[in-house]
């Protein structure tokens, strides 16, 4: 038995040093001069502070930029957020509708804003197309990705300002003829931001038009996606990046209360990383020596963090056209708990659209040969035209 002890703590050991060699090369990328806010942020969320054209890995035949602008943090004062916006440089005569995109997980910290990344746009459905049409992209990158946080990760009224305020910001760029119809997208992390956009856009950004809100595998029920994600590899990376974002956004969570000893040096340690490749292979190390779950004092669903991720469940009536879209072999928002939360939002009178997709998983359901991308940019011309959508639920099963 002490023999056997003794290999588990070597090799715990082991792949601690190869996270603390890593370390260096595994932290986020130091966000550049245009990231640092100005000294006076305006009191008015929306306002456009900086732009400068953008090109890595910008699609042939299109023009992009990076843009910093005011939102409104989860404080209730003033932050800043930075998005990428892009468009086709030639297109049909008059104003472009806009489709606001919001990206899955990346990471809660500086560094980590896809307009940092190598590849800003991996996992952007349909985006070629997306231009070929002659439509607007613009991604925020949330607040705390770019620009110092915090990131409010899974927190709904924080990330569906990001989005409502970079369409604003948009509108006030000279050399992008933006129109008034904006349909917004989102997946994973994203879906949660879409439905939450839509959520808050009457009450804060009733100037916006939005034709239609398409939230892709979004994680909905919080509570019970945490609390079944958190025994994964993957999910114990992503509760990491929850527990640092609610403790420091909310004061009544506590990351200590939930995690303790090595597991919360290696908890936070994970959520100090971004999710890009090869910076999240140290990550993935230290998710496997954390064993079967990163919560050794109290669980996620317990007490204020339990509370709080309840709070973010997108559970509200949503006004515009609504499609959520789900992959049936999903293993990070799990098919069953999305269907249960679907047919909650139905019996409370939501109108929506519910697409599944058999033999997709989390990713495979926004690749390049998915089904779902031609339903996604059919579903989103009806918006923009203004087709007419029929009340009540439909579920289709591809």
């Amino acid at each position: 038995m002490r023999r056997i002890f003794k290999r588990a703590a070597w090799i715990l050991g082991g792949v601690m040093l190869a996270g603390s060699i890593a370390w260096v090369a595994a932290r986020p990328a130091e966000p550049d001069a245009f990231y640092l806010p100005p000294s006076a942020v305006p009191q008015q969320p929306g306002a456009l502070l900086r732009q400068e054209p953008f090109d890595r890995k910008v699609p042939p035949g299109s023009v992009a930029w990076r843009i910093l602008y005011s939102t409104l943090g989860m404080d209730g004062h003033p932050a800043v957020a930075s998005a990428i916006v892009m468009m086709a440089r030639t297109a049909p005569a008059g104003p472009r509708p806009v489709i606001a995109y919001a990206h899955g997980t990346t990471g809660v910290m500086p560094g980590c804003a896809p307009s940092l990344s190598r590849n800003p746009f991996e996992n952007v459905p349909a985006l070629p197309e997306l231009l070929r049409r002659g439509w607007i992209y613009v991604a925020t990158d949330y607040v705390g990705q770019g620009v110092a946080g915090p990131h409010p990760y899974l927190i709904g009224e924080g990330e569906g300002r990001s989005v409502l305020d970079s369409i604003r910001a948009l509108h006030q760029m000279e050399e992008v003829h933006a129109s008034d119809r904006v349909v917004v997208w989102g997946h994973s992390q994203g879906g949660n931001a879409a439905l939450w956009t839509g959520i808050l856009s009457a009450t804060y950004a009733p100037e916006i038009s939005i034709a239609g809100v398409a939230a892709l595998a979004p994680a909905t029920n919080l509570p019970a996606l945490v609390d079944v994600d958190q025994y994964t590899v993957v999910g114990r990376m992503l509760s990491s990046m929850i527990l640092r974002a609610y403790s420091d956004v909310y004061p009544d969570v506590e990351f200590n209360a939930y995690s303790s000893g090595w597991k919360r040096l290696v908890a936070r340690d994970m959520s100090a990383r971004c999710l890009f490749v090869p910076e999240a292979l140290t990550s993935v190390a230290e998710s496997v020596a954390a064993g079967r779950t990163i919560y050794n004092v109290a669980g996620p669903i317990s007490g204020a963090l339990g509370r709080r991720l309840a709070e973010n469940t997108p559970d509200r009536p949503i006004r515009q056209p609504l499609l959520i879209a789900q992959g049936l072999t999903d293993d990070l928002v799990l098919p069953e708990i999305q269907s249960q939360f679907v047919s909650r939002r139905c019996a409370a009178g939501q109108s929506l659209e519910y697409r599944r997709y058999a033999g997709r998983t989390h990713i495979s359901m926004i690749a390049g040969d998915s089904p779902l991308l031609g339903d996604l940019l059919a579903w989103t011309k009806d918006r923009l035209s203004g087709v007419p959508v029929s009340d009540g639920c439909r579920d289709i099963l591809h």
